[in-house]
């Protein structure tokens, strides 16, 4: 069975997560710088069959689009442009960042390990994926 990929895009760096064969785990995989992203993406879609990508829909408290939106809805466009045949999967993204922060405190990780920007994006994109994959049940 294809895998699912999850990607929480930032200006930056992106966190990616993706699951096991089953569809049934969500893992962290890796962060990217984001100007890398489409290369990793390109090589990373030769060497294993990927069927979907979850991709955060960045909303404020009252529902509306926040202000990384437009940035993202770019880079949707554009890789829909490049990868066509996988499907694109939106969901809300609200709190990601602070369950992902919450899950390092809970997890026993050192602040230094907590400052880790990439981890905390890789670790968002493990959320979302997994959020994904409880809402499919």
């Amino acid at each position: 069975m294809p895998r699912i990929l999850a990607i929480d895009y930032g200006a930056k760096r992106t966190g990616i997560a993706v699951t096991d064969e089953l569809q049934l785990i969500a893992s962290g995989l890796t962060t990217v710088d984001t100007p890398k992203l489409f290369t990793f993406l390109t090589d990373y879609f030769k060497k294993e069959k990927v069927i979907g990508v979850v991709v955060g829909e960045p909303k404020q408290m009252n529902g509306l689009p926040s202000e990384s939106a437009g940035m993202i809805e770019k880079f949707v466009a554009d890789f829909a442009v490049q990868f066509p045949e996988i499907e694109i999967i939106r969901i809300d993204e609200r709190f990601t960042s602070k369950l992902a922060f919450n899950a390092m405190l809970t997890g026993g990780l050192k602040k230094k390990q907590r400052q880790d920007k990439g981890l905390i994006d890789e670790i968002s994109a493990t959320i979302l994926l997994q959020d994904y994959l409880s809402q499919k049940k």
